[in-house]
């Protein structure tokens, strides 16, 4: 996983990821669903996922980040963390009644995951486990064959892992996009090779088709995504830049 910056009480641990092009960093914990039934209460789910912003918040203020300064206060009671939902569910976190970092949730495994983004980026995170997978699978449906391949390289010839890879990679983007699949076809999104550098992996995505007429904004600029194995698991985040320059 990533390199682990904080354990708090609870002994819920705060891990970072960095991106290339200086992007992020990214913060990210996960804890134990309380109720781990497959229909579990979404009242609980909603405090568990509550809980994991308020950590990672309280971790990334004491830093004095750069491009949330003026949110930064030792009173909490100043800038209340409220988390709200767009019409296609993306999560929004308001600070008082300002807009705060990106922040991503995915639940897998028994347990919750959170993400808040360091810098101004729109990020997406998303959590996929081996067994979600199984032969009857319409893998042609959802993965290009060419990325396939790619993917199987990485897992050893796994097909159930290499598909938990690439649905994670997927996945994640599409929240960052803030569309889910509701709008993008998962074949229009792109996996290639992963680059050099860093724990996991780091792989560039690019859109085609519809998805790519959807989103103009990001033509000429990867997406920049980071996968880690936990348990079986893959963990993968992504960045969308807010704010496109020429120069990257």
């Amino acid at each position: 996983m990533g390199e682990e910056v904080a354990t708090d009480c609870q002994g819920i641990t705060v891990h970072s990821a960095s991106f290339l092009h200086g992007r992020g960093p990214v913060f990210y914990a996960s804890k134990a669903c309380v109720d781990q039934t497959p229909k579990g209460s979404e009242t609980d789910r909603t405090a568990d996922k509550h809980r994991l912003v308020s950590i990672l918040w309280d971790h990334f203020a004491a830093l004095e980040n750069r491009h949330w300064k003026h949110h930064q206060s030792s009173n909490r009671a100043d800038f209340p963390i409220q988390v709200e939902c767009g019409l296609l569910g993306k999560p929004h976190l308001l600070l008082g009644k300002e807009r705060g970092p990106a922040i991503s949730f995915s639940t897998c495994g028994g347990k919750v995951w959170a993400a808040l983004c360091g810098d101004e980026s729109d990020m997406g995170i998303d959590v996929a486990g081996s067994d979600e997978f199984k032969s009857a699978y319409p893998y042609q449906r959802v993965f290009q064959p060419q990325e396939f391949q790619h993917a199987l390289r990485l897992t050893s010839g796994n097909l159930e892992e290499a598909s938990a890879l690439l649905w994670s990679i997927k996945e994640a983007v599409v929240k960052a996009l803030g569309c889910a699949f509701h709008l993008v076809d998962p074949r229009h999104i792109t996996v290639h090779p992963p680059v050099a550098g860093g724990s996991g992996y780091t792989f560039p995505v690019g859109l085609s088709e519809k998805a790519l007429e959807r989103f103009p904004l990001v033509a000429g600029q990867p997406l920049w995504v980071r996968s880690f194995l936990q348990n079986k698991m893959w963990f993968s985040i992504a960045l969308v830049n807010r704010k496109p320059t020429v120069d990257e």
